[in-house]
């Protein structure tokens, strides 16, 4: 069977382990007039605390994704006592954001090392998770340091937003504006040209 080709919940099916999205290209307009089941979303984000202007534009965003769906914002502050001991550090934030993820959630972690992927591609992904039988989608954006082996271990796919490095606080606000492009491509809506 040809990864590239499988879709999110013959991926899940397959053990729950790092496996290609569906990375189809298909313009992301499979989904229009067709029935989705809503999943609610967690955004989980490892860091510093947030600016005032960066909170105002991640919760514009927040307030048009739940247009379409529950989302949660989840925010885990850095672990500055282990500063010294890179180790240790991933470490702890990698429990703490474990204690988070539950055994029926489809994780995708955010890595710069992860897949590419366009924004019909992220329509096509949180179409297809709706199709599975999972609760919840989670995404993960890790510390300063990135994330831990738990973590690793226990996402279904890890993708990039970009090619360039960004901080927590960017891949924020650049992931929950394609989630809504998402889901105003899943519905055939104007936003996404």
């Amino acid at each position: 069977m040809n990864v590239h080709r499988m879709t999110v919940a013959t991926c899940f099916s397959i053990n729950a382990k790092k496996v290609t999205p569906p990375l189809s290209g298909r313009g992301g307009g499979k989904y229009v007039g067709q029935s989705l089941r809503v999943v609610p979303i967690r955004i989980i984000t490892v860091g510093k605390k947030r600016s005032p202007g960066v909170q105002m534009l991640v919760e514009e965003y927040i307030a048009k994704l739940r247009l379409h769906c529950p989302v949660e914002d989840v925010q885990l502050r850095s672990n500055p006592r282990n500063a010294r001991d890179v180790k240790a550090q991933i470490g702890d934030e990698d429990t703490a954001v474990m204690n988070l993820v539950r055994s029926d959630d489809w994780v995708v972690m955010l890595d710069e090392r992860g897949q590419d992927m366009d924004s019909e591609q992220m329509a096509d992904l949180v179409g297809d998770v709706g199709n599975t039988g999972v609760s919840r989608l989670l995404f993960c954006i890790g510390g300063p340091y990135g994330h831990g082996l738990q973590l690793r271990a226990r996402a279904n796919v890890s993708i990039k937003l970009s090619s360039m490095i960004l901080s927590h606080r960017i891949a924020l606000l650049v992931l929950i504006e394609q989630l809504y492009r998402s889901w105003t491509i899943l519905k055939g809506q104007k936003y996404h040209h």
